[in-house]
C-alpha cells in the first residue's frame, strides 16, 4: 500500500534525477521534507537506453532525500515526457438517462467514457483524459452540468496517451532500485498544474517545459488543457553546439553553459571574455562572451520558432492572453525570458513553485517543478475527497504491455 503520511515526487529527467519528499504535519498541512537531484545517466531524449545507470540515479536521488527527510521511501509518483506521449482532443454525447431528464454523477461518467472511446494502438495507454466543456442540449460551455435539465450531455476532454515500453521502463528502473511507482503522469501536466495561476489558464497560457532531452509544450485554454506537444530539442543540444563550435569537451560546454553562457545579446558586455581551457596540452585561449551568447541564443531561438509554428499551425497563437511561462532547467538561462516574449510576443514569466509549507528557496526554481507538480497533483486529490487516481497504475501497464506483446510473439 502506498504511504498515506508521504508523498514522494520523482523526476527522471535527461539531464537529473530529481526526489521530493513532502509530508503532513501534526495539523494535516503539506511540509517539505527532503530533497535529492545528482546527474542523470542512461536516459535520451527521456526514454531509458541503459537501466542499470537509469536505477542507480534513481537510487541516489531518493537517497539523499531520505537523508535529509529523515524518512524511508517505499514508493513515489513519477511521470514521463511529452516525447513519450500523444495528445489529442475527443467529443463524446450520450443521452441524459437521470430522474427527471437530470444530469446526474452516472450521466457525467458516461459522456467521458464516451469521449475516451477512442481506438488506442496497443502499444499505448491512456494516461490522462480531462474534460474541457461540456454541452447540455443548446447550452455549450458548461463547467458542470451536474443537477441541469436536458436531453443530450455532450463532452470536450482533452485525452493523453503515453507509451507502454517507455513507461515499463521507467516502472522497472523504479522497482529494481526498491520502491514502487504508484503512478505515471505527463510532465508538463504536473508541472503546469503546480505553477500557473486560474487566470491564465482561463485567459489562454502557454506552458513550456525545456528539458535536457525535450522541450515539452502544453496550452490551457478556458481553464483546460487543448494541447500538447513535444520537440526532441532542448538544453543537450545548446551543450553539444558549445561542444562543436567551441571545441571544448561536453563536459567542459556544459559548465560554460551552467555558468557563463547567456541567451540574449542585450544582456552581453562585448568587452567581457570567456576562458577556454587548451585540448591536449595547448595553451588556452579566450573567446569573446558575445559569440558564446549567439551559439546559445540561436538555438533557443530555434526552439521557440519551432514552438510558434505548431501552435500557429493548430490555430492557438492569437489566444494567449495569459503569455507564457517557462519551466525546466533551461528556463534557468539568463536572457530566456526576453527572448521568448521577443518571438512569442506575449508576456513571459519564469516558473516558481510554491504551495507547500518549509519549501526552501533551491527549490522554488523552474528545474523543480516536475518534482513538485507530482506530489501536489496527489495533494490536491486527497484535498479534493478524490482518493486514488484513475492513472493507470505499474500492474496495469505491464498487463497492457503483455497483451501488446501477445500479439506479435
Amino acid at each position: 500500500m502506498p504511504d498515506r503520511d508521504i508523498i514522494v515526487g520523482l523526476d527522471i529527467g535527461t539531464s537529473r534525477v530529481s526526489a521530493l519528499i513532502a509530508e503532513y504535519d501534526e495539523s494535516g498541512e503539506l511540509c517539505f521534507a527532503g530533497a535529492g537531484s545528482v546527474p542523470s545517466d542512461g536516459l535520451r531524449k527521456g526514454v531509458v537506453v541503459n537501466i542499470e545507470a537509469a536505477q542507480k540515479a534513481i537510487a541516489d536521488a531518493i537517497e539523499a532525500a531520505e537523508q535529509e527527510a529523515g524518512r524511508t521511501v517505499h514508493d513515489v509518483y513519477t511521470a514521463v515526457t511529452s516525447g513519450n506521449v500523444e495528445g489529442l482532443n475527443s467529443r463524446g454525447v450520450v443521452a441524459v438517462s437521470g430522474k427527471g431528464r437530470e444530469v446526474t454523477k452516472q450521466d457525467i461518467d458516461r459522456v467521458v467514457d464516451a469521449a475516451k472511446a477512442i481506438a488506442v494502438p496497443m502499444d499505448r495507454e491512456i494516461l490522462h483524459v480531462i474534460p474541457q466543456h461540456y454541452m447540455v442540449d443548446d447550452k455549450v460551455g458548461i463547467r458542470d452540468p451536474l443537477d441541469m435539465i436536458g436531453v443530450r450531455l455532450e463532452a470536450d476532454v482533452h485525452i493523453i496517451t503515453g507509451s507502454i515500453a517507455a513507461t515499463q521502463n521507467l516502472i522497472k528502473c523504479a522497482n529494481r532500485s526498491g520502491y514502487r511507482v504508484n503512478e505515471i503522469s505527463l510532465e508538463s501536466l504536473v508541472g503546469s498544474r503546480a505553477v500557473l495561476s486560474t487566470d491564465e489558464m482561463e485567459l489562454g497560457v502557454l506552458y513550456i517545459d525545456i528539458g535536457g532531452g525535450t522541450s515539452d509544450v502544453i496550452v490551457y485554454m478556458e481553464g483546460a488543457p487543448h494541447f500538447s506537444g513535444s520537440l526532441p530539442v532542448a538544453g543537450e543540444q545548446i551543450t553539444t553546439d558549445l561542444s562543436i563550435c567551441l571545441e571544448q569537451s561536453m563536459e567542459q560546454a556544459e559548465k560554460i553553459k551552467l555558468t557563463q553562457a547567456k541567451c540574449w545579446e542585450p544582456l552581453v558586455d562585448p568587452s567581457q571574455e570567456v576562458l577556454l581551457p587548451g585540448i591536449g596540452g595547448r595553451a588556452p585561449r579566450s573567446i569573446s562572451e558575445l559569440d558564446v551568447c549567439q551559439i546559445t541564443q540561436s538555438r533557443m531561438a530555434e526552439i521557440f520558432l519551432l514552438i510558434r509554428k505548431q501552435l500557429h499551425q493548430k490555430g492557438y497563437m492569437n489566444r494567449l492572453g495569459g503569455g507564457v511561462v517557462l519551466a525546466g532547467g533551461g528556463a534557468l538561462l539568463p536572457g530566456v525570458g526576453e527572448l521568448a516574449s521577443d518571438i512569442f510576443q506575449r508576456p513571459v514569466r519564469i516558473a516558481l513553485s510554491g504551495g507547500m509549507k518549509n519549501l526552501p528557496s533551491e527549490c522554488r526554481g523552474p528545474e523543480w517543478t516536475t518534482a513538485i507538480g507530482l506530489v501536489m497533483d496527489v495533494h490536491n486529490r486527497i484535498e479534493a475527497g478524490g482518493g486514488e487516481s484513475e492513472l493507470p497504475s505499474g500492474r496495469q501497464i505491464w498487463t497492457r504491455l503483455k497483451e501488446w506483446a501477445s500479439n506479435f510473439f
